[in-house]
């Protein structure tokens, strides 16, 4: 599995579009309904391409709700690079890979 995180319009999908496999995108959203991230992490883990925007930098919410979905992410984000093969993360449309290689495509 490829993760793929960086900031919101960072060029996430459009690098990914590169690369051949299943993907699903978006995926810090659904840490802050998971009654259990590990198996949320395996389960996004079946795919080929993950990518999940950071939401952890900036100012921290006001709100309790807002900062445990947050914090929920950045675990989520944490378990799924453990399990990723190559981990990539885009700014500013430059990736840049923090673990692992890219296959060829």
């Amino acid at each position: 599995m490829i993760f793929i995180t960086g900031p919101l319009y960072s060029g996430k999908r459009t690098f990914a579009n590169a690369l051949p496999g299943t993907r699903i995108t978006e995926v810090q959203n659904l840490a802050k309904d998971a009654d259990d991230l590990e198996k949320l992490a395996d389960k996004l883990a079946a795919y080929d391409i993950v990518i999940a925007t950071e939401v952890g930098g900036g100012v921290v919410p006001v709100d309790a709700g807002e900062r445990a979905a947050r914090e929920a992410a950045g675990r989520l984000a944490c378990l799924l690079a453990s399990r990723a093969q190559c981990v990539v993360q885009m700014f500013c449309g430059i990736p840049t890979i923090l673990k692992g290689e890219l296959p060829p495509c």
